[in-house]
């Protein structure tokens, strides 16, 4: 069990887990996960670190999109937003790229969800390993981590 897992049960929110056999040749580990899982895009979300005036955050947006820095220096009331250097963000949270989860990291980071994730009943995430995706209530997932909603993509997404 992961410590993701292992946060989401402790908390005793409701969760799922879906774990699937990961393909180390796949270029987006969460474009991966939807695909394989039958999961809009829209609905899984990837956890990226970034330095916001080179302080760690946590910024969580949909797989089909990407991440715009501005947007989450903003969020965060910094300047400048660059993106972790893939190792210190391993360090950081505990977990290897592509397995990175919202939860259970080492310590805890400032994070930021696209508010996208209002939309949807449940959102899907990375829970600390390649191959394992955690799903619940973004309301839920908000609460564990003390994160905030916030536009974080450029690109606006329909829930229709």
């Amino acid at each position: 069990m992961t410590p993701a897992v292992q946060a989401a049960k402790k908390a005793k929110v409701a969760y799922q887990l879906h774990s699937y056999d990961h393909d180390p040749k796949a270029e987006s580990y969460g474009r991966e996960a939807a695909d394989v899982l039958g999961l809009p895009p829209e609905q899984v979300f990837k956890t990226l670190v970034a330095l916001v005036d080179d302080q760690p955050v946590v910024a969580m947006v949909p797989v089909a999109h990407q991440l715009d820095l501005k947007f989450l220096a903003k969020a965060h009331g910094g300047k400048k937003a660059v993106m972790c250097p893939p190792d210190k963000a391993q360090r950081l949270t505990g977990y290897v790229l592509g397995g990175i989860s919202p939860l259970g990291q080492k310590k805890r980071l400032p994070l930021y969800l696209d508010q996208s994730a209002g939309g949807h009943e449940e959102v899907y995430m990375s829970a600390g390993r390649r191959g394992l995706e955690i799903a619940m209530a973004p309301n839920d997932l908000l609460n564990l981590t003390g994160g905030k909603l916030a536009a974080l993509v450029r690109e606006k997404i329909s829930n229709e």
